[in-house]
């Protein structure tokens, strides 16, 4: 007897190919606490006007608080920062606390261990299947030398050691 196998998991093992940068997305919506999630769907789009997005599935557990936010921060992970991840990663997560993050302009949280941050404002949302894809005008960044966490094939790895790139 022939199992066929799901059509969905063979295409998620065939994006799963092409390695990714690995970094938790965060919001503060107005009269809700803070939210994070884990992404490795962040890319820049622009560099005038600086402009990068990053893919919110509906499912998500911080769907609603993303939606309802103007700003979002991304915080991109460095190597060693797996907990960190499986932790955002994870449905029904804690809010991000005081400790673990600073704010900036727009108020969302940026992580304060980080290979870069990114402080954005929404400019738009596209609807794309299963996600919402959320581009944000860059606002303030930051870079530090270091690894990178990265995804690949359903599991972490480590990228070479990088300069520090930029500075806000």
């Amino acid at each position: 007897m022939v199992h066929e196998v799901d059509p969905y998991r063979r295409l998620k093992d065939a994006f799963a190919r092409y390695a990714t940068g690995v970094a938790i997305a965060t919001c503060a919506p107005p009269g809700r606490a803070p939210a994070a999630l884990t992404v490795n769907s962040f890319t820049s789009v622009s560099l005038n006007p600086s402009l990068v997005l990053w893919s919110l599935q509906r499912s998500a557990g911080a769907y609603d608080a993303f939606m309802a936010a103007d700003n979002y921060a991304i915080s991109v992970l460095r190597a060693g920062q797996e907990a960190t991840s499986t932790r955002f990663a994870t449905r029904g997560a804690e809010s991000p606390t005081r400790e673990e993050f600073e704010t900036w302009a727009t108020g969302a949280p940026v992580l304060r261990e980080r290979l870069a941050g990114f402080d954005c404002r929404i400019s738009a949302r596209h609807d794309a299947g299963d996600h919402v894809i959320l581009v944000g005008e860059v606002l303030q960044f930051d870079s530090f030398g270091g690894k990178p966490l990265l995804y690949y094939a359903s599991g972490y790895a480590t990228g070479p050691d990088v300069a520090k790139a930029a500075a806000d």
